[in-house]
């Protein structure tokens, strides 16, 4: 429920808001919102300011117009202008996380008179570096305050300054920005537009958050949990997001049991059959997973390139052919005793169908772990999301169906 208190407090302790903020941080954005419901809007704009700015706009999409209006009124105008902002990037972009640029100055002010604004804005805010922007709000260069402590009081801040700086542009995903800072560790790193324009700033421990988030999100992605649910999601919010993925998955599931049902006479004239189908089964799904794990890494971290899809399908294929020759013989010896050991006839026959499927599957699970993840970027959908059920679909189909092909075919 969103609602407003009609009498907030005058005043509000720092250790509350400090709570509140860390109560928050740890919500998903509708948790979150019902979490602030009886927090006046000043409150509420204190705790967005002190969490990480995409989790900020977040939240305040999901509040009503009027309260967002509210919150937005009563935030520093530095805040609510760069929230503004940044809600016209996109998720997971460097444009989410930016916070206000607080120290702009222009190139002509004198080491003296920066100081003194500089001493103004820091009772408001946490300053790492100044910014030295034109008329035009382009970036000239940074201020470190060892430099300018340094300086002579009347210098201008172009000589003081560090030209041409690195920095990092709004529209940038944050995996690739992780990749162009491997070398600079800076605690805030200012951002631009295509122009060249100051548009805020990232701190570095933002930075590292939202890139620990998106990992940590991603193995629950690939089974259809949504990236925003948080141990605190209410049960109900958890099925509503969660329930869609498992009617899918039985769909697919009923698509693998079809496939059994095409091979029913065999089992019933070889139950031994039925006897290694999970085994089959389990194991190319696993060599399916560990595929799709390795690709989705690449992805993430910008390895798979155009023209290299080939390359990582025949790898895994490879890999795929000797991890199933090599557990393809040991599952075809215990298929050998099986049969031996209960009378089973053809018990050399039913060793080497065991043999040849396992290896089979392993690489059709293999290239599956591959191509699932590239179709579904292909295709415009995040690869992350629900890849194991398409891989354990078609790892479930392949090693079947191969199983009790073979099976049809070598055993009269």
């Amino acid at each position: 429920m969103d609602t407003t208190p009609s009498s907030p407090a005058p005043e509000t302790s720092a250790t509350h808001l400090a709570e509140l903020a860390g109560d928050v941080a740890h919500c998903a954005p509708p948790e979150a919102v019902e979490r602030l419901a009886d927090e006046c809007d000043a409150d509420v704009a204190r705790t967005l300011e002190q969490g990480n700015p995409s989790h900020a706009v977040l939240v305040l999409a999901k509040l009503s117009s009027e309260r967002r209006a509210g919150v937005l009124a009563t935030a520093t105008p530095e805040w609510s202008r760069q929230w503004a902002t940044n809600a016209t990037y996109a998720e997971d972009t460097i444009g989410r996380l930016m916070a206000p640029p607080f120290a702009e100055l222009p190139p002509s002010m004198t080491v003296r008179e920066s100081v003194e604004q500089l001493r103004e804005v820091a009772k408001k805010a946490l300053v790492s570096y100044a910014f030295v922007i034109d008329g035009e709000r382009r970036l000239l260069g940074v201020l470190v305050f060892r430099d300018m402590l340094l300086a002579a009081p009347s210098a201008k801040l172009s000589e003081v300054m560090i030209p041409n700086p690195f920095r990092l542009r709004a529209d940038t995903q944050v995996t690739d920005a992780m990749r162009e800072m491997l070398n600079w560790h800076y605690p805030s790193y200012p951002v631009c537009d295509d122009a060249g324009r100051l548009v805020g700033s990232v701190r570095g421990q933002n930075l590292f958050q939202q890139q620990a988030f998106e990992l940590s999100a991603q193995p629950g992605s690939m089974v259809g949990v949504q990236k925003e649910e948080r141990i605190s999601t209410p049960w109900w919010t958890s099925l509503k997001s969660r329930h869609p993925w498992l009617q899918l998955n039985l769909l697919t599931a009923f698509l693998a049991a079809s496939v059994v049902g095409l091979f029913q006479g065999t089992i019933d004239r070889v139950v031994a059959v039925a006897v290694f189908l999970p085994v089959v089964a389990g194991q190319s799904g696993n060599t399916g997973c560990q595929a799709l794990a390795v690709t989705l890494r690449g992805m993430t971290l910008g390895e798979l390139e155009r023209g290299t899809a080939g390359k990582v399908v025949a790898k895994e294929a490879w890999l795929g052919l000797l991890n199933g020759v090599l557990v393809g013989l040991v599952a075809g010896l215990g298929m050998l005793y099986y049969a031996v050991s209960t009378s089973v006839a053809q018990p050399w026959t039913l060793a080497g169908v065991v043999t040849l499927a396992m290896t089979g599957s392993c690489v059709a699970s293999g290239i599956a772990g591959v191509l699932v993840p590239l179709t579904l970027e292909r295709c415009g959908a995040d690869p992350a999301t629900a890849s194991s059920i398409f891989v354990t679909t078609a790892t479930d189909c392949a090693s079947m169906g191969l199983f009790l092909g073979l099976a049809t075919l070598m055993l009269p």
